[in-house]
C-alpha cells in the first residue's frame, strides 16, 4: 500500500492531506481564508499567497501527526503545481520541492485541474475509464471526455467566464457576501426560478462552450431595476445557469460515443440543486452518476493526494515550474473568443 502526502494552495485555501493508494484518507486539514477575503468580495491574490506561507508548515506538521506518520513514511510528496493564482501555487511547490529533497521523496507535480478530474474515483473504486467529466469551479467550466491518467479530450471550455465565478459575482450583486456560491444557492430557495426573465446564453445555438458573461450582466440590470426580489433573482439565475449546462452536456453526449458514466467536479458541484438535475440528466441517458461528497469538491488536498496515488511510480525534476495557466488538453482548439481563457 502506497502513502502520498498531498499539498494544495492553487487559490485560497491551504490545506495537506494524507492518502493511501487503497483510497483511505488517514488525515487532511485545510485552512480557510474567507475572513481574510470577505471585506474585498473576492480572493486577493497577494493576501492569498501571504496566507499560505504563514500557515502551510505548520498544517503539513499537523497532517502527519494526526496519522503519525513522517515523512520517511511517504511513498511521494504530491503538491498542486497549477494552474491557480501563481503565488498560491509557487507557496505549496516550493514547500514540496524542500521536504522531497530533506526526505529524499520522489516529487510529483500535480495539475490542479487534474486534481479534480480524478477525485471521484478516490471515493468510487468502480469508476472506470473512460467517462465525461462536468468539471466546473470558480476558475473553469469545462465538459471532458477522461480516458485515463493524463488523458483528456476537451469537448467544451467557457468563452469567458466559469460558472463558479457567475456565483460568486450574483452573489456580490446581490449582496450576499463572500463566498459567494453558497450564499446564491441558499437563497435560491427561497424564490421562484421562473419570476425574472433572464438569458440563457446560447441555448438552442449548437455551441458547445459555455458564456456566462450576458447572464451575470442581467442578473445587475434585473437588481438594479429594483422590480424583484433578491431570493427570485437568485433563483432565476441558479436556473438560468443551469439550463445552460444541460444544452451543453446533451450537445456533448450527442458529439460522440455514449459513455458509462457523467462525473461532475469541482467547487460548483456541491450544489445540491445542480447535483439534482445532472442525477436526472444521467438517469434519463442510462449513464450513471458519480460525484464526490462536497467537501471533496471544493479545493482540497486529498484530491491532489489521490492524484499523486493514481501517478505513484512517476516523479518530476526539483526545478519544475509553477504554472499560472495548464490546460488539461493542449492539443484542443481554442475556443472561439476565448482568450487565455481557453
Amino acid at each position: 500500500m502506497g502513502l502520498v502526502l498531498g499539498i494544495e494552495s492553487s487559490c485560497d485555501e491551504t490545506a495537506a492531506a494524507l492518502v493511501t493508494t487503497d483510497r483511505c484518507i488517514l488525515a487532511q486539514r485545510i485552512a480557510s481564508q474567507d475572513a481574510e477575503h470577505a471585506p474585498y468580495g473576492g480572493v486577493v491574490p497577494e493576501i492569498a499567497a501571504r496566507a499560505h506561507a504563514e500557515r502551510l508548515a505548520p498544517i503539513i506538521e499537523g497532517v502527519l501527526a494526526d496519522a503519525g506518520k513522517t515523512l520517511a513514511d511517504c511513498d511521494a510528496i504530491a503538491a498542486t503545481a497549477g494552474p491557480g493564482l501563481i503565488g498560491g501555487v509557487m507557496v505549496g511547490l516550493v514547500s514540496a520541492k524542500a521536504l522531497a529533497m530533506a526526505s529524499d521523496t520522489p516529487l510529483i507535480a500535480i495539475n490542479h485541474l487534474e486534481g479534480h478530474a480524478l477525485s471521484p474515483r478516490l471515493v468510487d473504486p468502480e469508476l472506470g475509464f473512460p467517462y465525461l467529466l462536468l468539471l466546473v469551479s470558480g476558475g473553469h467550466c469545462q465538459i471532458l471526455r477522461v480516458e485515463g491518467v493524463g488523458r483528456y479530450r476537451r469537448l467544451a471550455t467557457t468563452i469567458d467566464d466559469a460558472l463558479g465565478e457567475a456565483f460568486d459575482k450574483t452573489a456580490k450583486i446581490l449582496g450576499l457576501g463572500f463566498p459567494g456560491g453558497p450564499a446564491v444557492e441558499r437563497l435560491a430557495l427561497q424564490g421562484d426560478p421562473q419570476a425574472v426573465p433572464l438569458p440563457r446564453p446560447l441555448v438552442g445555438s449548437g455551441e458547445p462552450h459555455f458564456s456566462f458573461a450576458g447572464l451575470k450582466s442581467a442578473v445587475l440590470r434585473a437588481q438594479q431595476s429594483g422590480e424583484h426580489q433578491p431570493a427570485d433573482i437568485a433563483a432565476s439565475f441558479q436556473q438560468a445557469a443551469l439550463d445552460c449546462v444541460l444544452d451543453r452536456l446533451r450537445i456533448a453526449c450527442a458529439a460522440g460515443e455514449a459513455l458509462p458514466a457523467l462525473v461532475v467536479a469541482g467547487g460548483v458541484a456541491a450544489n445540491r440543486s445542480i447535483r439534482t438535475a445532472l442525477e436526472r440528466f444521467a438517469d434519463a441517458r442510462a449513464m450513471r452518476f458519480v460525484a464526490p461528497p462536497p467537501a471533496l469538491c471544493t479545493d482540497n488536498a486529498a484530491m491532489i493526494a489521490w492524484a499523486g496515488c493514481e501517478r505513484l511510480g512517476q516523479s518530476d525534476p526539483l526545478d519544475i515550474a509553477a504554472r499560472p495557466r495548464w490546460p488539461l488538453d493542449p492539443t484542443a482548439e481554442p475556443a472561439r473568443g476565448a482568450g487565455v481563457k481557453a
